[in-house]
Parts: C-alpha cells; sequence; structure tokens
C-alpha cells in the first residue's frame, strides 16, 4: 500500500477549488489525554488468506510501532475486533453480511478473528469486540473513552475506507478530535484507501505522517518515547 503524503491536487484543481471554498481541512486540536484505538488487525483483514483479508504486514509493523510508543506515553491502547456467533455467520440477522459475503467467516473463536500475532498486545489494554464498521456502534467505546479521561483519539487499522473511516466518523461525533497515522492504515486496494484518506483529512481529522504522531506522543507529560525533547 503507497503512503505517498496526501496532497493538493490528488483529484485535479476543481475538487481542490470546492473543497477550499467549503471550508474543509481545518486541522484538529491535539489533547493532552489521548487513546489509541486499533481497529480490525485481525487475522481475517491482515492475511490475504482469507476471504476478507489482504498482506497488510507493513500496516502491522508501523502499528506495533505506534503501540510500543503509545505505552512509552501512558496511553491507553484500546483494540477492536469484528466477530460473528455462528447463528449470525450461517443467518440473515446482521444484514452487512447480506452484502459482504466474505465477512462470513469472522466467526468466534475462530483465528480469523485473533489479533494478528505480530502485534504487542498486553493484558492491561481493552478488546472491544464488534459487529459493524464502526467501532463505536453498539459498543461501550465512547463510554470507555471518557471513563478514560481521554480527549483526543489516535485511530488506525483496517480497512482504511471501511471500519477505520467509519470509526473516525464517529468519534468525531462523540466529540473526540482525531489523528490518523498514515502508515498505519490499509486496505485491500489502492484506490479506496487513498480516497477514505483524502476524506478524512478533509472532513472529520488529520491523517498525519506516523513520524509526527510519535512526536506528538513524545511530547505528552512523563512520556518516555525515544526522541522526546528534554524539559
Amino acid at each position: 500500500m503507497s503512503q505517498e503524503p496526501l496532497q493538493v491536487g490528488r483529484y485535479g484543481e476543481e475538487t481542490d477549488r470546492t473543497y477550499e471554498r467549503a471550508g474543509f481541512g481545518a486541522p484538529v486540536r491535539r489533547g493532552s489525554s489521548p487513546a489509541l484505538v486499533v481497529v480490525d488487525l485481525t487475522r481475517g483483514f491482515t492475511e490475504d488468506s482469507y476471504p476478507s483479508g489482504a498482506d497488510l504486514t507493513d500496516v502491522v509493523e508501523a502499528t506495533a510501532t505506534l503501540v510500543e510508543a503509545a505505552r512509552a506515553a501512558h496511553v491507553p491502547v484500546i483494540w477492536t475486533a469484528i466477530a460473528y456467533t455462528r447463528a449470525e455467520a450461517e443467518g440473515h440477522s446482521v444484514t452487512w453480511l447480506d452484502k459482504a459475503h466474505g465477512m462470513r467467516a469472522l466467526v468466534e473463536g475462530s483465528q480469523a478473528v485473533a489479533l494478528d500475532p505480530r502485534l504487542p498486545r498486553a493484558p492491561e489494554d481493552q478488546l472491544i469486540v464488534k459487529k459493524g464498521a464502526s467501532a463505536f456502534f453498539g459498543t461501550s467505546l465512547a463510554a470507555t473513552l471518557v471513563a478514560l479521561g481521554c480527549d483526543t483519539v489516535l485511530a488506525c487499522g483496517a480497512t482504511t475506507s471501511g471500519c477505520v473511516r467509519a470509526t473516525v466518523v464517529d468519534a468525531v461525533q462523540s466529540g473526540f478530535p482525531v489523528l490518523v497515522p498514515q502508515e498505519c492504515a490499509g486496505d485491500r486496494a489502492q484506490g479506496p484507501h487513498d480516497a477514505a484518506l483524502f476524506d478524512i483529512q478533509a472532513k472529520y481529522g488529520d491523517v498525519v505522517p506516523l513520524s509526527e504522531a510519535l512526536a506528538y506522543l513524545g511530547k505528552l507529560p512523563g512520556s518516555t518515547v525515544p526522541g522526546r525533547p528534554p524539559g
């Protein structure tokens, strides 16, 4: 998945003028108490042997770096996973699965719904199991973030155009500014990935390089992220 910086002109000058006139693209505030929400980096999405998956090795490696930095900055890490009961996976009670048949493989207890083993999950991390795209819909995520005193969400994971974008939209609607470290989001195809990042940057959050996200974590009070400025 290409990680070239988002650039003015990607969709032409007319699009740039339209978005500028609409007032899109202003930067969001960065709070002092963020949380890292890692969306659906389960084997069913990070490995191309699964119907719903793709080879997201680069995304997994970049996210592992981000998770370790979050720990060094005392930032809570929250993982999400989609998992369906056998009845849900084989029936019609989850309407989304009528549209996205390949996701019927995401059955509770299967390896498809296990977090990618290359990721450094810790016992103190939260895990949110969900049925839909957004990590907020029908879950306790918003309440968890409030209880933890969080004022900003760093969101990453898979897929950029699906569950990551849906989570970002709901995070903003729940009152949380959002940062998306670009190298830590991945999709099955380049076009939807690029379009989703463009849309997030324009309307919902700041799409930033991983280096900028690490610098942000390094500046938090008490952070021991390598490269933290003195003082």
